[in-house]
């Protein structure tokens, strides 16, 4: 038992030097993770190491969906959703056959049910290291956004179509069949997800001033989603997706905001320390699978993974062409379609609600704004061929493709070799796409959103905010939370200083001189504010105060600091 706490120990500590150091080497994470375990498995008196499986498929992949869900925008999965499902659906259908059909061609012995088992292991790429370096480069966020939607959603595929294919080893599998039960595993899945994120909503916007109570009940909701979908031979992952993405939403409305910073510190720290443990895995496991398979057939088997590689490459390049000729097209016919929406919305909102027909009215004011923010997506976020390229070649694979490949049967004929053919795939994809993606980045010149839009957006979101300070403030039916009107002499100041703020809004993002009094300003809150830090310390240090005094005090110390950052 010690060994393995050792290990765990060790572990995490790899994990945290080797994410500190990637960035600084522009090498993602999950790329030295797999040649660190590799190295660390032929240090003397390494143990033998292996992990069930079933572990990382029920224990480990929950959480990671969950913890990427959360943080990936509603908005912004919905708009570029016909994307997501053609990468995540259809092209791991395509790899998985393509590649299966070539796995039963070199290996025809093992029948095309095994092939295209093992087809459905190594389709589904992790977006791990690919928005881990889009991210750090500055990738377009949408690129990113169609990544991150992708490896939510692609491993349903694969462990669907890998559960059809393992069935079909044994007993004969019809199309519709295989048809119907993927449409049944995603549609009970989304719904037994909705139900899980709806209700843990609700739970935990009822405990209120109770952070750990409400991270609790966050631990446990990817498995309460997962769990179920299982049990009825639903899709699991859907279930922890959606229940992830309806959790992200409705956190602005229904959290306070000290849960939801909670939230996103906890949750990144679980998926920093699951994934990158996965591959560190990956490496580790590696020695111990070359071992299993023999010699005179060890040189074939890695052959075929460089194959199966090369197919999934060449597979994925040739779906990402048409996939960015639409999105391009898309976005011709939203740039055209524009003026003809604005002079729509101007005619409606000039009509004006009908008598008795107001609330009819803002909905489809609501509406109108909704579908002009769309086309304004559209028409400016499109997608261009140099980042088709860098889609093309995002295509690393990882947690599904390690863990789904040790899941084959026992008494599948060339076991060994499939699952080694798998590991080949995963490692080759990591340190050869992997490494090179950031080159090909640089290379193509791909930048993200102008920074001087980026900064008039904020500062007019910002100004937004402030306006509805003002309106509240001015309100004529503005009173305390006991009924009582507020003081006068004080809604005056407050309200003349968030006029102030409102006229420095625009400054502070727009004027990038430091030189400027408001940047002097903020670097002096930023100063005084460590100054109240020294303070405390000493204080501390002194044992004068009580620490429950102590406590208060270095919480809005905190809070004070998050303003400055």
């Amino acid at each position: 038992m010690q060994e393995w706490a050792l290990l765990a120990v060790a572990a995490v500590l790899i994990i945290v030097v080797v994410s500190y150091a990637a960035p600084k080497l522009g090498v993602a994470a999950p790329v030295l993770l797999v040649l660190v375990g590799m190295g660390c498995s032929q240090l003397p008196g390494a143990p033998h190491l292996f992990v069930e499986p079933e572990w990382i498929l029920v224990i480990v992949l929950p959480p990671i969906l969950y913890s990427a869900a959360v943080n990936v925008p509603v908005v912004d999965f919905r708009r570029n959703f016909a994307t997501i499902g053609a990468l995540s659906v259809l092209l791991v259908v395509v790899s998985a056959f393509g590649t299966g059909l070539l796995i039963w061609w070199l290996l025809p012995e093992i029948g095309f049910a095994a092939a295209l088992a093992l087809g459905a292991v190594i389709s589904p790429p992790d977006a791990v290291a690919a928005t881990s370096i889009g991210k750090k480069l500055g990738l377009p966020p949408r690129l990113v956004t169609i990544l991150e939607g992708e490896g939510l959603v692609n491993d349903a595929t694969a462990l669907v179509l890998l559960r059809t294919a393992i069935v079909a080893i044994t007993a004969s599998v019809s199309f519709g069949s295989a048809v119907g039960d993927f449409a049944y595993a995603v549609s009970v899945g989304v719904v037994i997800g909705a139900a899980v994120g709806i209700v843990s909503v609700w739970a935990r916007s009822k405990i209120q001033g109770q952070p750990v109570l409400t991270t609790a009940i966050s631990y446990v909701v990817p498995f309460l989603a997962f769990i179920p979908a299982e049990e009825v031979h639903a899709s699991g992952v859907i279930a922890v997706v959606v229940a992830g993405l309806i959790t992200g939403h409705q956190s602005a409305k229904r959290f306070t905001a000290h849960d939801r910073i909670s939230e996103r510190t906890n949750w990144r720290t679980i998926q920093l320390i699951l994934e990158n443990g996965v591959f560190l895995l990956v490496g580790f496991e590696l020695t111990s699978v070359v071992a299993t398979v023999a010699d005179d057939d060890l040189a074939r088997t890695l052959v075929i993974g460089a194959l199966a590689t090369v197919a999934l490459v060449l597979l994925r390049v040739a779906f990402t062409i048409p996939v960015i000729a639409l999105l391009r097209r898309q976005q011709r016919r939203a740039d055209a379609f524009t003026g003809k929406l604005e002079a729509f919305a101007d005619r409606f909102v000039a009509r004006g609600p009908k008598p008795g027909e107001e609330k009819r009215y803002d909905r489809g004011i609501r509406m109108l704004q909704r579908k002009q923010a769309d086309v304004a997506f559209y028409a400016t976020e499109g997608l261009s061929w140099r980042g088709g390229a860098v889609l093309a070649w995002s295509g690393m694979r990882g947690v599904v493709t390690v863990a789904a490949a040790q899941t084959l049967p026992e008494d599948l004929p060339f076991r060994n070799e499939l699952i080694l053919i798998a590991f080949t795939v995963a490692i080759l994809t990591l340190v050869v796409q992997g490494g090179s993606l950031p080159l090909v980045i640089r290379w193509l010149g791909i930048r993200g959103n102008d920074e001087d839009h980026e900064r008039r957006e904020y500062a007019r979101l910002a100004g937004e905010l402030v306006t509805a300070s003002r309106t509240l403030l001015e309100s004529s039916t503005l009173c305390r939370e006991n009924g009582e009107p507020f003081d006068e002499h004080l809604l005056e100041q407050t309200l003349e200083r968030t006029i102030a703020m409102s006229e420095g809004i625009e400054k502070k993002f727009l004027e990038q001189d430091p030189d400027k009094s408001l940047h002097q300003r903020f670097e002096l809150q930023r100063m005084m504010t460590d100054a109240q830090q020294n303070a405390l310390l000493d204080a501390r240090a002194g044992g004068t105060y009580a620490s429950h005094t102590l406590e208060r005090a270095q919480t809005f110390v905190d809070s004070q600091s998050t303003r400055f950052m």
